[in-house]
């Protein structure tokens, strides 16, 4: 079955002029860059059958050339994207049907009328391409980058496309990885996994552009290092999705989503131990802490201030402005392709990352549950807020694995600790401790609290 793995970022005009005169990809370039027009047609039912279906169909007119192509949504691993792409050289601009047979086509659509397909909307853009290629261990890497320019059209609508696209030809998907981090460490380049033909469709409706990747399949029996990986994929993803939509709506709920992707995956590394020593993610905690510690007081004032929900699109378009979003989230998405946590770690880390997680699971809430020291806090409330690093670990864990133990109340105990957050955020009044007091003592009356700590 044929393939397509890329990396799509988005980019300003002044950013894709900046790439056609960058250095690394002059001196990695075989032949300089080649100018394309691309005048590209999607197709689909008017209840917008294929698009449910996660599948877009195109025809594209390149030149003389015109190219029928059906793509399926495949996977995306935090901005790295592959799917399934099938190419077919027309002698008109009229679509064939007959192409479209039991090879490619998905058994979800096997009922479809193909004759009620018809245009939806455009996507014309002029592209330049550039071969890059370089030597990578024992192999070659060749990569075909794209600087594509141009709009998303339907009806009375339309989007900019402004964006570099790398496709891996040869070599590992890494090296995709690798060669957008330099670039991103120069210029403001921002992952983005929306397909042109998603953002097509976003412009008939805002709610079609899915925020939420597909929820991990997690295992009692599976090692620690497996799930942690997934999980850690997983918010990662989102993070990139909801930041694509709030950039594209601005809608403050989005951007509390977003910080709390970031905060997940912060308490996320935080809570591995041995298994992932902190050396081997400094560099990725000190940005992912920069990130929160400028975002994370502006939500929390934004919640309670309207002018500050007002400036916050200018704000996080600032913040696009600058290298640090993208390089974050590229640097991350490599880290945890190549499993970097593994590196420097001791044979008692090794053991703890191979451990079942269905056993190591509860031994880690238990400890988190017993260093939280509760019972302190009714006696205290005022001091409650100096333990939300470890709420925040005992919640990641909840919120992504507690379908992984068997204890009861746990879908309670998961929400009073969210109770318990918010609580230690707030500003302290009389009032608020009185609640801390009260919350802190229901979680500690919690049969699975209780269980936790046995």
């Amino acid at each position: 079955m044929p393939t397509e793995t890329e990396i799509k970022l988005r980019a300003s005009r002044a950013t894709l002029e900046a790439l056609r005169e960058h250095p690394l990809l002059k001196k990695r370039s075989k032949s300089g860059w080649n100018r394309h027009e691309l005048l590209n047609q999607y197709f689909d039912t008017p209840s917008h059958e294929l698009a449910d279906a996660k599948v877009a169909l195109r025809l594209r007119r390149d030149g003389e050339f015109v190219i029928q192509t059906l793509k399926s949504r495949g996977q995306s691993v935090a901005g790295l994207s592959e799917r399934n792409e099938w190419d077919w050289h027309l002698d008109s601009t009229e679509l064939d049907l007959s192409k479209l047979d039991d090879s490619c086509w998905p058994a979800s659509l096997a009922s479809l009328d193909k004759s009620t397909l018809q245009p939806i909307f455009s996507t014309d853009f002029n592209r330049e391409k550039a071969d890059i290629g370089w030597g990578r261990g024992k192999g070659k890497v060749a990569i075909e980058a794209a600087l594509d320019l141009g709009q998303v059209c339907t009806g009375d609508q339309q989007e900019e496309i402004c964006e570099l696209e790398l496709e891996l030809r040869a070599g590992e998907p890494a090296s995709l990885l690798e060669l957008a981090i330099q670039l991103a460490a120069d210029l403001p380049l921002m992952p983005c996994d929306i397909s042109k033909a998603e953002r097509g469709y976003r412009l008939f409706d805002a709610a079609s552009y899915s925020l939420s990747l597909p929820a991990p399949t997690l295992q009692a029996e599976q090692p620690l290092d497996d799930v942690f990986a997934a999980v850690a994929l997983h918010l990662l993803g989102s993070s990139q999705r909801l930041a694509e939509q709030y950039r594209f709506n601005g809608h403050w709920k989005l951007l509390e989503q977003w910080l709390q992707q970031l905060t997940d995956l912060r308490a996320l590394l935080a809570s591995l131990g041995q298994a992932a020593p902190r050396a081997s993610s400094h560099a990725l905690r000190e940005a992912l802490d920069a990130l929160l510690d400028d975002w994370r007081p502006f939500v929390l004032s934004g919640q309670h201030d309207d002018a500050m929900r007002q400036q916050a699109p200018e704000r996080f378009a600032a913040e696009l402005g600058q290298t640090r979003w993208g390089l974050f989230s590229l640097q991350a998405s490599l880290w945890l392709l190549q499993r970097g946590w593994q590196s420097s770690r001791n044979e008692r880390g090794n053991r703890q990352g191979q451990a079942v997680v269905g056993k190591w699971l509860p031994r880690l809430l238990a400890d988190e549950a017993a260093a939280l020291q509760l019972k302190r806090y009714q006696q205290q409330p005022e001091d409650l807020a100096e333990q939300l690093p470890r709420i925040e670990r005992l919640l990641v864990w909840l919120r992504h694995a507690r379908q992984l133990l068997e204890l009861p109340e746990i879908d309670r105990l998961y929400g009073e600790l969210l109770k318990l957050e918010t609580l230690a955020r707030q500003p302290i009044d009389a009032e608020q401790l009185a609640a801390r007091t009260l919350q802190a003592h229901t979680v500690t009356t919690l049969r699975a609290w209780k269980q936790l700590g046995s």
